[in-house]
């Protein structure tokens, strides 16, 4: 689900812990149902305003043309979606959440969102130029299966960028962010978001999460992925990773 920052946001804190960060689809539509209405706002505003770089850092990695097709998953209100356009190509989003959807739906009418689980998506083989997940894909029960049916819809030299928050690359600076998620995200969601409670969860799997190398891996590993990599925005607070479709 993309562009997201509060993609994370998948049980109330209060039933989740570390060692339960295992997710399941209907539990994390119904946890995007109900964070839908100010989902666009809390993400700017815990981000400081950095995911419209993000978003554009996102298309600018797709290296997209006019007249192309690039699906955006996980595509939330379809404010990335939206981004994507921007290149010309033709953009579509996916969603597993409904609420995210219609959300989306009354501000951005000229967004294609469809609904659609990263794991089961609703395209025919080989139909995208391109596909992008962003904030999205530590929220699938399945990333190598993710991985692979991304493949399953990109056509042969078909691209994939992965945006989504990694690890650091200054150590101080990585001390000060990690104090950030655990301490003040949660003040800070606090006074915007409709379930500031869950952004706990938000910190916490942003921890769990590989890093920059970690994820490449996965990805390599996944197949049919060729010419593995990423960049690093924001300090190494979010990476872009890109691969080609063999």
């Amino acid at each position: 689900m993309g562009d997201h920052p509060a993609r994370s946001v998948v049980w109330q804190a209060c039933l989740v812990t570390r060692a339960d960060l295992d997710k399941q689809p209907h539990e994390v539509a119904e946890m995007f149902d109900g964070v839908a209405s100010r989902y666009d706002l809390t993400n700017t505003v815990i981000s400081f305003g950095q995911d419209r770089g993000w978003r554009r850092a996102t298309r600018a990695a797709l290296g997209l043309r006019p007249g192309e097709r690039v699906l955006d998953v996980g595509a939330g209100t379809g404010v990335s979606t939206e981004e994507l356009s921007r290149s010309g190509a033709f953009a579509v989003g996916a969603d597993i959440s409904v609420g995210m959807l219609r959300a989306g739906r009354r501000v951005r009418a000229e967004v294609p969102l469809l609904a659609g689980d990263a794991l089961r998506l609703p395209f025919a083989d080989g139909v995208f130029d391109a596909v992008t997940i962003s904030f999205a894909l530590r929220n699938v029960v399945d990333t190598t299966a993710a991985l692979r049916e991304f493949a399953r819809v990109t056509r042969p030299g078909g691209r994939l960028v992965v945006c989504e928050f990694s690890h650091p690359t200054n150590g101080p600076f990585r001390t000060a962010y990690l104090q950030y998620l655990m301490r003040s995200l949660p003040a800070v969601a606090r006074t915007v978001a409709s379930n500031p409670e869950a952004y706990v969860y938000l910190a916490e799997s942003i921890r769990a999460w590989p890093d920059q190398r970690g994820l490449a891996s996965r990805i390599a590993a996944a197949g049919p992925w060729d010419r593995v990599g990423w960049r690093n925005l924001t300090g190494g607070i979010v990476a872009l990773h890109r691969a080609t479709r063999v």
